[in-house]
């Protein structure tokens, strides 16, 4: 669909003794398949702005024909979980899973566990051969914005995690349930991106008034993914050196860690509440911040002789480079608003 074309003004034109009329872009017509007689229908948003999208066909209703996984047999551990989780991601509401040999206990417990795995999922019909599952979630109710928030409040959870890991010396017992829980979230985040670019009603209804700003927070989205995968890999690391964690390494972590809390929580505001001013200092921090190379408890921590604390070290740097490119899509943000012009000093 061309949406930068030349002009994207329109003259309001006379239409009849009373009515005014103006015409569609071609390019957006013709992607909705749009003929001369057909119907639309609008929506006013409180600013006075419409959203239009084809009226659907009267009499009849969309009917959503369930994603189907068929073989022989499943003898491959992973592939079905992933099957199904790629189907919720991408927007079916029905998975059925059809088998000619009877599937193993090993096979069914994966298709249930991978159901229990994803928000919204049951079983609605089990045999030897088929397993049904259907999702209940009405996507309008899960706006992008609290779906990122609660995933901060996971983020900032592992970090919470891993200060007690450092100063009680103890394993974290929550990694499981936090690795579970973020996963849940990042799968209906990406599930909600897939549905609203089919239907920008939606797009809107959920928090993305703009469909090309879809883009932008799959970036978000992506950029979550990466730190929730290693905060769950930096945690898991720290809970084999929890015992014998050196006492330099615990220092690092206690700098460290408590510093990048504060800075996630500071990225995500910027990136829910679009504030040039804020979005800057927010990337200005990130730059300053004291994970990188030459910060001193970096060097400390590198030198330990435990591989796993070289690694954690390694992966929290790592995640400070991701809330980089978050915090630089939080000045995209705050400059598209253009509602703010700050004052850049001179280097």
């Amino acid at each position: 669909m061309a949406w930068s074309t030349p002009s994207r003004e329109r003259r309001v034109l006379k239409a009849g003794h009373s009515s005014i009329a103006v015409t569609l872009p071609k390019p957006w017509a013709e992607a909705m398949n749009l003929r001369p007689g057909d119907l639309v229908v609008f929506d006013q948003n409180n600013d006075g702005n419409l959203y239009l999208k084809p009226a659907p066909m009267p009499g009849v209703v969309a009917a959503i024909a369930p994603f189907v996984v068929q073989a022989r047999s499943f003898d491959t551990p992973g592939t079905l979980s992933r099957l199904i989780v790629g189907a919720y991601r991408v927007g079916h509401d029905a998975i059925e899973i059809r088998t000619e040999v009877p599937l193993s206990p090993d096979r069914t417990e994966e298709v249930l566990e991978a159901a229990r795995g994803l928000l919204g999922v049951s079983v609605v019909a089990q045999e030897p051969t088929h397993i049904l599952l259907q999702n209940f979630i009405d996507p309008s109710k899960y706006g992008l914005p609290q779906l990122v928030q609660r995933m901060k409040m996971i983020l900032v959870t592992f970090l919470e995690e891993m200060e007690e890991v450092a100063r009680r010396h103890t394993r974290s017992r929550r990694l499981t349930t936090l690795k579970d829980e973020g996963n849940k979230v990042l799968a209906l985040l990406v599930r909600q991106l897939f549905l609203a670019s089919r239907d920008w009603s939606l797009a809107r209804r959920i928090g993305s008034p703009d469909p090309r700003q879809l883009l932008e927070w799959r970036v978000v989205v992506h950029a979550l993914e990466e730190l929730a995968a290693m905060f769950a890999q930096t945690l898991a690391l720290l809970n084999e050196e929890a015992a014998a964690m050196p006492a330099q390494s615990a220092e690092a972590l206690s700098v460290w860690v408590p510093e990048l809390k504060g800075h996630l929580k500071s990225v995500v505001e910027a990136l829910m509440r679009p504030s040039l001013n804020h979005a800057c200092e927010v990337f200005q921090l990130g730059e300053q911040m004291g994970i990188g190379p030459s910060a001193p408890e970096t060097r400390r921590a590198r030198s330990s002789r435990a591989p796993s604390m070289r690694s954690a070290s390694h992966l929290l740097q790592r995640s400070s480079t991701c809330l980089e490119l978050l915090a630089g899509v939080a000045i995209d943000r705050a400059v598209a608003a253009g509602t703010e012009s700050i004052l850049v000093e001179a280097a």
